[in-house]
């Protein structure tokens, strides 16, 4: 048939995988590096993904597609709660303290980079295949260390390759000292870097 699906620029790409957090139908994934329309059967054609690209590297085509399958969806999602029931750590370095991390380290070399407040990862029952998996995290909680993370943020920033980052806080505003700190430090660094805020609830929901 003949629909509307999207189609992805890999010269644009830069893999910075902010598509693939933002299809919730799982028709994206990261393949050497890039962006990739994995199934297109799994694509409804909505484009939740375009306005998280930074790189305008997604756009919509019409031309001849599998129709959307609500449920091999469905089936799909289910499959990979149950499998991550039983997931490994996705975790790639230590240390993942904000404050004990050192500001050169070979792993922030074209690193997307997770910044997240402590008690998230406690709330967020899938963090680590949704957050971590793919990304160079560094947590802290600003109320309890009773620290400015913006000098060493802006150290990390401006002294690396860093690819993106993604801020996950809690609702309670006393996450709000870690995203000011993120937005701060990427201000000061004079860089212009993707990047993206993710609120998480008291009770383990997504709200923005």
């Amino acid at each position: 048939m003949i629909r509307k699906i999207i189609t992805i620029n890999e010269d644009a790409c830069n893999g910075c995988g902010l598509c693939v957090s933002a299809c919730h139908e799982g028709a994206i994934g990261l393949m050497d590096g890039k962006a990739k329309l994995l199934r297109e059967d799994y694509c409804d054609g909505l484009g939740d993904c375009l306005p998280a690209c930074p790189m305008n590297a997604i756009s919509f085509e019409e031309r001849e597609a599998p129709a959307y399958n609500e449920e091999a969806v469905r089936r799909a999602k289910t499959a990979l709660q149950t499998e991550n029931i039983r997931t490994e750590s996705q975790l790639q370095q230590w240390p993942v303290q904000i404050k004990l991390v050192p500001v050169n380290a070979p792993y922030f070399d074209g690193a997307n980079l997770l910044i997240a407040a402590d008690c998230t990862a406690y709330a967020y029952g899938n963090f680590h295949n949704d957050f971590i998996r793919s990304r160079i995290t560094l947590i802290g909680c600003p109320k309890l260390d009773q620290v400015d993370y913006s000098q060493k943020l802006t150290a990390i920033i401006a002294n690396n390759n860093i690819h993106s980052i993604t801020v996950v806080r809690m609702e309670v505003p006393c996450c709000g000292g870690i995203e000011y700190a993120a937005k701060q430090a990427i201000q000061a660094s004079g860089k212009r870097i993707p990047w993206q805020v993710i609120t998480i609830s008291t009770d383990g929901r997504i709200l923005d």
